[in-house]
C-alpha cells in the first residue's frame, strides 16, 4: 500500500484544482491564465467568482451582498 501518492481528481495536477466557475453564467473560468489576463473577479466576503463580462454588468459589486470586487490574482 502506498501512502502519499493521490491518483484521479485528487491529485494536484488535476484541471479541477485550478477551474472555477462564474456564479452568474455558470461560464468555466481558468485560473492560471486569470493571473496573466486578469479576467476572473472574485468577492473577499463570499468567495464567490465572477467572469470579467458579468462584473462589468453588475458594476464590479458583488450581486449577493454588495462588496467590491476584487480581481483574482
Amino acid at each position: 500500500m502506498t501512502i502519499g501518492l493521490l491518483k484521479g481528481v485528487n491529485a494536484p495536477g488535476h484541471k479541477g484544482w485550478s477551474t472555477a466557475r462564474c456564479s452568474i453564467c455558470n461560464k468555466k473560468l481558468d485560473l492560471f491564465n486569470a493571473v496573466e489576463y486578469h479576467d476572473v473577479y472574485v468577492c473577499p466576503k463570499c468567495g464567490k467568482f465572477l467572469c470579467a463580462a458579468d462584473a462589468r454588468r453588475v458594476k464590479y459589486r458583488c450581486p449577493y451582498d454588495g462588496v467590491e470586487l476584487q480581481p483574482y490574482y
